[in-house]
Parts: C-alpha cells; structure tokens; sequence
C-alpha cells in the first residue's frame, strides 16, 4: 500500500495526544494543588494515573485494532478522550480529576498505539523508520508549544482552561478520523481471538527476543524521561526558580533537541544503520543522566548545567525512540497492534511508577529526578547490549 504524503502530519496529529495531555499542564501543578488545597507534590498523583490508563488502554486498544480495524476503536478511544478531557475541567477535587485523568488516558491511548502499527501496516524496515521519523517531527511540535501554551493560559484562565483546550484538541481528532483516516487493516487481515488464544499471542510476543529487548530500550527511555515530567516543574519552578515561563521555553528547547535528531536519524540509516544509532542514542542517554546524577548528589552547578545534560539526555531519544519502535514491531506485522500495545503497555507502566515515585521521593533537591532518570537510562542501554544481532 503506498503511503500517502499526508498521512504521517494526520497521524503526528493524532499521536501527539500524549504530549498535548501531558506536557501543557505541568506548569499548572502548583496551581492545581493550591486549587484543591493539597500538599506540595500531590498533583503528580494524576500524572500518575494518566499514566497508568495509558498502560492498561494500550493493550484494551491494541486488540481492539487487531479485531476490528483500525479507524472504529480510533473514534471510539477519540471520544472518551474527549468526554473525560471536559470531566477534567468541571472535577471538583484532586481525587476526581485524578479518575478523569485515568479515563482520558484509557481513551486518548488509541490515539498513541494504533497509528505505529498503521506505520507497520503500510511500511517496514527503513522506509518505516523514515516514516516514523516524520510522524515524530509532526507531533514533536507539541511538546515544543505545549508548556508555553499552558503557562500563558494559565496565567490569563487558570488551570481549568487546559483541560477545555484538550477537549476541543479530542473533538478535532475524532472529525480527522471520522472523515480523513483510511482504513490500512482489511477484513481479511483481521483477527479474531478468545481470551486463551490471546493470551497465548501476547506470550509469544513477549517471548522474543527481538520484541523484547527493544520494547525495553524504549521503556528504559520512557522511564527517563517521565521522571524528567513529573519531577521537572518541582526541580526548575520550585527549587531554580525559574518562571512558568522560562520553564514552559526549556522544555519546548528539550523537545527541540528530539525532533531535530529524530530528523537526522533517517538521513543516517542508510550509512550508519539502525543498530548503531541506538547504540549511540542509549550511550549518549547514560553518559548525560550519569552527570545528572552527580550533580545532584553533590549539589553543584547552576541550573542550566542540569538544564544542558537533559537536553542531551532528551536529544539521545531521536536516536533511540523511531528504531527501537521499528525494530520491536518489525517481526510481528501479522499482529502489529497487539504488538504495538503491548510495547506502549510496557513503557507507560513504567512512567507511571517513575510519575508515582518521582513525587513519593520528593526531597526538596534534583536528586530523585536525576537518580529515576539514570535508572531509566541504565535499562535501556542494558537492553541495548542483549539485542539479537
């Protein structure tokens, strides 16, 4: 099937749902929990959860694409996103919007594994690599413009007005897909298991190795940087004092690292291979949250030497991010989706326990931040070394 020109801005559009949901509300933290009168560090508890509904709806909509297309659990998802986004807005404490978060995530999850595995349907190897690298440059905007948006906002409409901006965000995804996403799964390539048999598929998913050790790398690199989510606006706001501002620039600066590397990675496949850019993306990850860490254990530098090692660490992930993504689905085309959850299960598991312990940890310093960044790190570059080559 060729694949069109316009599919991966479509799509960028699409799976960016997870940085718009995620990353234009962190500025807001302080807000929402003087809002609700909690105590310093209690509104990571629905960043946590955000992050849990993302890991139990991938492998809900994973199947859900594998048995009846792509486009209808799409919409379906789309619009519970939506629905829970406006829940969001109206919740009246930290314990309601926590759940609506869990919804929103539940839903918006389709919006983030069914398009890698529309990549997979269309494209494999290179070429889906070089897809994927473009998918990442449309949707790396998000984290770019996101923070700053929701610090303006925040200072104009409070905090509420993030979430009322996420609903129309989910009712412009479900018209895209109602009227634009084509159907890239036919009937006949569609499959239809009971709970034994797909039990069954998600073992023998998980027991290869390939899928396995680069599942691994990019939830190493997921771990990683949802500790940087979760504990960054507490370390730059709170202890660098830097303004939601400045803070919402740092992060677009970060986010600009990845999509400029990412944008690199297809131009050096062909002479360089995909096996050594992640090689040198998980190096480049360890070495930059090492220093982190030092940093932080002995408390020295201005904040923009912390700053400067997480761009490195961020930036690596444009090495690391489109291949391993690739190559986790690369053997499994037969079953994309549920490989394409499973792999998306994997990481948001684990940046839910990096969201939960990046606040439980919280001790007034980067060190949390740093030391969950570096065991993040440390997985995937582990994982990198146990590839099959």
């Amino acid at each position: 099937m060729p694949f069109p020109a316009w599919l991966p801005p479509l799509l960028g559009f699409l799976i960016a749902v997870g940085p718009v949901s995620t990353d234009m509300y962190l500025p807001a933290f302080p807000a929402i929990e003087a809002s609700f009168h909690g105590q310093p560090g209690s509104a990571q508890i629905t960043l946590a959860t955000w992050f849990a509904g993302l890991a139990i709806g991938q492998v809900t909509q994973g199947t859900l694409a594998d048995r009846f297309g792509r486009r209808k659990p799409l919409i379906l998802g789309t619009a519970l996103y939506t629905l829970a986004s406006a829940g969001c807005a109206l919740a009246p404490d930290l314990a309601t919007l926590a759940v609506m978060r869990f919804a929103a995530a539940f839903g918006g999850s389709a919006s983030m594994v069914i398009p890698r595995a529309i990549v997979r349907d269309v494209a494999d190897g290179h070429a889906a690599a070089r897809v994927m690298s473009r998918l990442m440059l449309v949707m790396g905007v998000a984290p770019i413009l996101a923070p700053s948006l929701g610090g303006v906002v925040l200072g104009v409409s409070g905090w509420h007005a993030i979430f009322w901006i996420a609903t129309l965000y989910g009712v412009l995804g479900c018209a895209i897909v109602w009227f634009a996403l084509p159907e890239t799964l036919p009937p006949r390539s569609r499959i239809r298991l009971g709970p034994v048999a797909l039990v069954g598929r998600w073992r023998m998913v998980l027991t290869d190795r390939s899928f396995l050790t680069h599942a691994l790398i990019l939830a190493g690199t997921s771990f990683a940087m949802f500790a940087y989510l979760g504990g960054s606006p507490d370390v730059f706001i709170a202890q660098f004092h830097l303004a939601p501002g400045r803070y919402g620039a740092l992060f677009g600066l970060c986010a600009a690292g990845f999509i400029a590397v990412s944008q690199v990675n297809p131009m050096l496949l062909p002479r360089v291979g995909a096996s050594r850019l992640m090689r040198v993306g998980t190096a480049a990850a360890l070495a930059a949250t090492l220093g982190l860490a030092v940093l932080a254990a002995l408390r020295l530098g201005p904040w923009w030497g912390f700053a400067a090692l997480v761009w490195l660490n961020m930036a690596s992930a444009g090495f690391t991010n489109p291949n391993a993504t690739v190559g986790a689905l690369s053997r499994h085309a037969a079953h994309a989706g549920s490989a394409s959850a499973l792999m998306g299960t994997l990481q948001y598991t684990l940046g839910a326990v990096s969201g939960l312990l990046v606040g439980v940890l919280a001790d007034g310093t980067p060190r949390p931040m740093a030391g969950l960044m570096l065991f993040g790190a440390a997985v995937a570059a582990t994982a990198d070394r146990l590839r099959p080559r």
